[in-house]
């Protein structure tokens, strides 16, 4: 005998098997590529080339090999390689060295605009920050996924136990029948009271026949969830895997309402989403900002002679220094991006405002719900206990004759619609509960990785 389909069990399935949540996990893979992507600007660089002079006075020739390497702080590189030149070339010209070349070290360093910060750092920065944004779009999509999960689980098994009620009801009218047709035969009956017997059998097959296409339909939907560990197949559970009752449903504390909506308010991916969205666009602001100011770059370069063979105007170690000022006069870019900046900043204040608001209201409406439920719980039971009384009154007075069969047929579907209320309001309370446990992020994991 298969053991009892759990939630727990379907849940597990979401997190291992479940192919859009699997897709949504792979958000960390591209932030992560995109990370990569942003590193690659400070990837070392070979830079070579050369120059010749196809007429003219001067026949020299000089050609270069570099190695640059740009520093992750304060914008600045530094470069080292081989220069050599060969044939006449004038004294003043820089690239000038003896036959066996010249070595040379060097950097670079922006003092003002570039220095804090510059387009290739804000966008590292910004793709760590994307990093850190795929958690809370991975956990939002997780908690609806376990939402909707819990709500196919517990359609599911309020289906097969309905199913179980209807089938029910229709075995009582099939074993009266046979008793009804011995009264008949005796002529303790007349024939009319068994056609009306049968025509309920037929009109409760009618209900069994729809039931078990409506618990057909829910093992199909839950089955999107429920998967095989190997293959991640869906499986439709069958009939001898639902539950022969719903889970305890304890009634909420009232007093657990402030703490869930603070939880809530931790919790939810919604407001570390914001959160993190206006530290990206900061850093815009800040590069705006950078680019407001003018250039002024700053260089050394230090050059080493080679060889025994050198010419007496070029020194055994040389050293140069160099600075270059420049200076936007209007600069709009930068004044238009700051303004952009501004405004989304702005906006997405407003948004994080909202967005609580938004949290506490939908705790607390799930709440109101939960609570709803657990009392209409309550009374449907009631429901049921005092139907069942009324028909088994009704079935004493029938052998006693002092009723006929409509009055029992009426109390058999009384009692028989009171049951399926039950079962729906037992499923209405844990569907509420799947709604207040997404509300305060209860499924929310410890921490998301690839599974």
């Amino acid at each position: 005998m298969p053991k009892p389909l759990l939630l727990q069990e379907v849940l597990a399935s979401v997190q291992t098997q479940y192919p859009p949540y699997l897709a949504a996990l792979i958000e960390q893979d591209i932030a992560n590529g995109r990370v990569r992507q942003a590193q690659g600007a400070f990837d070392l660089n070979l830079n070579s080339g050369g120059t010749m002079n196809l007429a003219g006075y001067y026949d020299g020739k000089t050609g270069y090999a570099m190695l640059e390497q740009p520093l992750p702080f304060w914008g600045g590189s530094v470069y080292g390689g081989y220069r050599l030149s060969s044939g006449f070339l004038p004294n003043y010209n820089k690239e000038r060295t003896g036959v066996d070349g010249e070595g040379v070290l060097g950097f670079r360093i922006p003092l003002l605009r570039d220095g804090t910060i510059d387009r290739r750092r804000a966008s590292l920065w910004q793709a760590q920050i994307d990093q850190e944004l795929a958690d809370p779009i991975i956990l939002r999509q997780y908690l609806d996924f376990t939402r909707s999960a819990t709500l196919s689980y517990y359609t599911w098994l309020a289906a097969g136990q309905r199913l179980s009620i209807t089938e029910e009801l229709l075995r009582i009218a099939k074993d009266r029948d046979s008793a009804i047709a011995e009264q008949v035969k005796k002529g303790a009956s007349a024939p009319i009271v068994q056609i009306d017997n049968q025509r309920l059998v037929v009109s409760r097959e009618i209900a069994t026949v729809q039931a078990l296409r409506r618990f057909q339909a829910s093992a199909i939907e839950l089955s999107l969830f429920f998967r095989t560990r190997e293959k991640a197949e869906p499986i439709i559970a069958e009939r001898n895997r639902v539950p022969k009752a719903f889970p305890p449903h304890p009634r909420l504390d009232e007093s657990q309402l402030t703490a869930d909506i603070a939880k809530a308010a931790v919790f939810r991916p919604e407001i570390r989403r914001i959160e993190l969205l206006v530290e990206k666009v900061e850093i815009d602001r800040k590069l705006a900002k950078n680019n407001l100011l003018p250039n002024l770059d700053m260089g050394i370069e230090a050059g080493q002679f080679l060889g025994g063979n050198r010419p007496r105007d070029i020194e055994q170690n040389e050293v140069e220094a160099k600075i270059e000022f420049k200076l936007p006069l209007q600069r709009r870019d930068a004044k238009g991006r700051i303004d952009v900046a501004d405004a989304l900043i702005e906006r997405l204040n407003n948004d994080k405002r909202f967005a609580r608001d938004r949290i506490a209201a939908d705790v607390r409406d799930s709440y109101s719900a939960l609570l709803a439920a657990y009392d209409a719980l309550k009374m449907t039971r009631r429901n049921v206990e005092l139907a069942r009384q009324l028909e088994a009154a009704e079935n004493e007075r029938l052998k006693q004759g002092a009723t006929d069969l409509l009055a029992l047929q009426i109390r058999e579907q009384a009692t028989f619609d009171g049951q399926v209320l039950e079962v729906e309001a037992q499923a209405d309370y844990f569907r509420a509960q799947a709604n207040y446990r997404a509300a305060i992020a209860a499924d929310a994991p410890i921490n998301l990785t690839r599974r």
